[in-house]
């Protein structure tokens, strides 16, 4: 009905005016209704499409736009690929567009690559990994398939007989010498206990002398006594505790350095027995493709570890060498040590006890030396 009576006819006089005054406002108004009429049609229709374009998301080149024109039916198409300017976004919920500036496309996507970035770091550290604990277990199972089979049998072994022999010999010598630590830490434990009761024993000896004025004497020479055996016994203490920490030296440092080599010789060469067994059964199977690759393959494995098999070895040679020179040196200057001290000790020969701790240059820790003196204590 509206445009119907927008596109109604409108009668002019002679003079090219309207007929009446009223006429006029009334047709204006109309006129006016039907534009804001079709404003808000127009507006719908896009509001319309482009939530219909949100909602099923076709390509934005092959959307139009549809309006409507003043007084009539025809409709005018607007190919968006023609529209130029900035990157909107549209807003469902209040009908409008929001224009998208260049500077949050451009955070956007440095976020997605340092994202990108992250993500390709953690997939590459996830695959070494992987690939770590793929080698790993296969390792393991092939060691364990050797270490049964030898076991059973069933599997040859590398035997190098004169280097078994000298580690044998080794773990032997290092069993006895820890008894022997032992022992001697055992004597200094009760010849300590023997001083200090000799001290105390000294000192009672002393009391009792000016109390007793009758056997003054008598209780004056048994303490002085007391005090010489209790200062040898102190010079023979620092004597063997020098011995002792020697021998421990020897036994868990030097010692366990050597065998701790033979512990990874020993896995070197349990795993060189097992890629060598996994090459002997390779070789024997058919010469395809597919078996030939894999030889290859073992091939390489193979001479990585038996290139570290005899580098271990020829460490584990040098190092038992090296053990003997100083073992013998060491045991040697330790023994005449205790010798001379045992002796002078039992001798009563308080010089010679002296000068034995002065020829190998073992200096005594005065009585209290280890308690904290006033100042430091809290």
């Amino acid at each position: 009905m509206l445009s119907k009576a927008a596109t109604m006819e409108i009668p002019i006089n002679r003079n090219g005016d309207t007929r009446t005054l009223a006429e006029d406002d009334s047709l204006e108004q109309v006129a006016k209704l039907q534009w804001s009429l079709d404003e808000k049609v127009g507006s719908f229709t896009i509001t319309r499409d482009l939530q219909q374009v949100m909602v099923s998301g076709p390509n934005l080149n092959e959307t139009s736009i549809v309006s409507g024109g003043y007084g009539g039916t025809a409709e005018g198409i607007i190919p968006t690929s023609s529209i130029k300017g900035p990157a909107v976004r549209y807003n469902a919920q209040f009908n409008r567009r929001i224009p998208v500036t260049g500077q949050g496309s451009s955070m956007q996507d440095s976020r997605s690559s340092s994202s990108t970035t992250a993500e390709e770091a953690s997939r590459g550290v996830a695959v070494e990994k992987l690939d770590f604990m793929k080698q790993w277990g296969l390792n393991t199972y092939k060691c364990t398939k050797q270490m049964i089979a030898e076991r059973f049998g069933r599997g040859s072994r590398t035997v190098d007989l004169e280097l078994e022999a000298q580690i044998e010999v080794l773990r032997d010598t290092k069993r006895k010498y820890e008894t022997v630590l032992r022992l001697a830490r055992a004597l200094t434990n009760h010849l300590y206990s023997m001083v200090q009761t000799q001290h105390a024993l000294g000192d009672t000896f002393t009391d009792l002398s000016l109390k007793s004025p009758e056997l003054r004497d008598e209780f004056g020479y048994n303490a002085e006594t007391q005090k010489l055996l209790c200062k040898n016994g102190e010079t023979l203490l620092g004597a063997i505790n020098f011995f002792v920490s020697s021998i421990n030296t020897l036994v868990n440092k030097t010692m366990e350095d050597t065998l701790m080599t033979i512990k990874m010789y020993e896995a070197a060469r349990l795993e060189y027995d097992a890629y060598r067994a996994d090459l002997e059964e390779l070789s024997v199977g058919p010469r395809d493709v597919v078996n030939m690759a894999r030889i290859d393959t073992a091939q390489e494995q193979y001479q990585i570890h038996k290139d570290k098999y005899e580098r271990l070895r020829s460490d584990v040679t040098i190092k038992l060498n090296f053990l003997d020179e100083n073992k013998v040196k060491v045991m040697h200057k330790q023994l005449l040590l205790f010798h001379n001290a045992i002796s002078a000790y039992f001798a009563g020969n308080q010089q010679q006890l002296e000068q034995t701790l002065k020829q190998f240059n073992i200096k005594l820790r005065p009585p209290g030396a280890d308690k904290p003196s006033w100042l430091e204590e809290p």
